[in-house]
């Protein structure tokens, strides 16, 4: 339903992976007056409350802690498959038109996403129709019927997506890069599957896989906005009382090694080159996250970030250029990502490795330190500015770290970074031997980016 979950997107704080929800802020909060709580509920789901004082809106989002990570090579692309298909139609609404009607009836926002280790349901309304948005949300993911007769015209809509994305060479290129640097295993898998995959999916496959990974255990609700957590707490019990007991499934770990750098290309007759120049990182709970995110908020947060400076304005070879921190329960990625000229594409990787390499040998200074703290506080805040992007905020912490920061608690995090920080970080992941390339465009020799891969001493 909603884009998967796999270009990142310089949001810093949501943690994870490559596609947080996407939202519009509406209104302003008063950040004081809210206070994420807690709760695990005698069946073992979790219940997260965030009341916000005079806020309009209310959001409703069902997070359940599995997604392409935990699929075999013959089912990949069934998380996603699986989130469509629960819009489909339930015991109560037995039709997509039956909930969309009601959704749309009360004026909603909803939709779903599904990423690498977590699949999410959504809807956000007017705060005094939440317990009717909190009832279909609800339905949703707990009274999926599957028809099998959907699931079979479904397929076609989902190799469209498959196909609309590799059309689309600014996001496949990351799919390309993750492929490179995992391979054959799951984080290297497309979060969709493929064409042959998933024309081959059986209701059966569905069933099996939904009873094994959606139990109560992997099961997250998230309320935000003008609530009564008390009330909330109440439905919510009621409403996933019949939940059925269950041992979530588990998923493999991630091999997460290289000796050398690697370099691909998808020849692609293009008018710009789409690449990623990237290394291995570190897990989102490791305790240089925040740093990594500072320094991925120097090289490419803002048009005065270094690589912006460098590459767009000073060498004009591109309209998008962005660093990122893409972390996960196992694994982590810092990256690059550049729209560049083609006959400029050889330059652009030359001057992201040196601005690279400059974060080894010299100290930012504070004054640069400072500007990019409150560059990336500045934009936690502003994102934080609705219900959904709050329940987002929250979910997505329950689900990666079991640890619920406020904004306060981020920004303190960000600011807490020093520039011997960054220097030692920098130093610990920018290394010949972890760099890897993915580049979309009109070239065919990938000995000719190979021989760039190292960085300048």
């Amino acid at each position: 339903m909603f884009p998967l979950k796999r270009v990142p997107q310089g949001r810093a704080f949501i943690l994870p992976g490559r596609r947080p929800l996407c939202y519009t802020a509406h209104y302003s909060l008063r950040i004081k007056s809210m206070k994420a709580t807690k709760t695990t509920l005698k069946n073992g789901i979790r219940l997260v409350t965030i009341p916000i004082a005079d806020a309009p809106t209310a959001t409703v989002l069902v997070l359940v802690e599995t997604g392409s990570k935990y699929e075999d090579k013959r089912i990949n692309g069934l998380s996603h498959f699986l989130e469509h298909m629960c819009f489909k139609g339930t015991t109560n609404r037995p039709s997509a038109l039956d909930i969309t009607k009601e959704l749309d009836g009360l004026g909603a926002q909803y939709n779903a996403f599904t990423g690498q280790e977590y699949t999410g349901y959504y809807a956000k309304g007017e705060a005094s129709r939440l317990a009717k948005l909190l009832d279909i949300v609800s339905d949703i993911y707990l009274n999926s019927t599957l028809p099998a007769d959907e699931i079979e015209k479904e397929k076609g809509v989902i190799v469209q997506e498959i196909n609309m994305y590799e059309d689309m060479p600014h996001r496949h290129v990351h799919d390309v890069f993750m492929n490179l640097l995992y391979g054959d295993q799951p984080a290297g898998w497309n979060i969709a599957g493929t064409p042959e995959i998933v024309r081959s999916l059986t209701r059966e496959d569905f069933m099996a896989y939904r009873g094994k990974q959606y139990v109560p255990e992997a099961t997250i609700v998230v309320v935000a906005g003008a609530i009564d957590p008390r009330t909330v707490k109440a439905d919510v019990q009621k409403l996933f009382a019949g939940v059925s007991a269950g041992k979530k499934g588990g998923k493999k770990k991630v091999l997460d090694k290289q000796s050398a750098p690697a370099a691909r290309i998808e020849k692609r007759e293009t008018d710009q080159t789409h690449l990623v120049l990237g290394v291995r990182a570190k897990p989102v709970t490791h305790p240089d996250h925040f740093v990594l995110e500072v320094l991925a908020g120097i090289l490419g947060g803002g048009m005065s970030s270094r690589l912006f400076q460098r590459i767009r304005t000073e060498l004009g070879a591109a309209y998008y250029v962005r660093a990122w921190n893409d972390a996960s329960t196992d694994h982590g990625i810092f990256g690059v990502s550049v729209g560049a000229g083609n006959e400029q594409t050889k330059d652009v990787v030359r001057a992201t490795l040196e601005e690279m390499a400059r974060l080894t040998r010299e100290p930012v200074s504070r004054e640069e330190l400072e500007k990019v703290k409150m560059y990336l506080t500045g934009h936690l805040y502003l994102e934080l500015e609705s219900s959904d992007s709050l329940a987002n905020f929250y979910g997505m912490q329950e689900v990666l770290t079991k640890e619920m920061l406020s904004a306060k608690d981020t920004a303190t995090r960000i600011r807490a970074v020093t520039p011997e920080d960054i220097r030692r970080v920098a130093k610990s992941i920018f290394k010949d031997t972890t760099l890897n390339l993915a580049l979309i465009g009109p070239f065919e020799k990938e000995s000719e980016f190979l021989s760039l891969l190292t960085f300048p001493k």
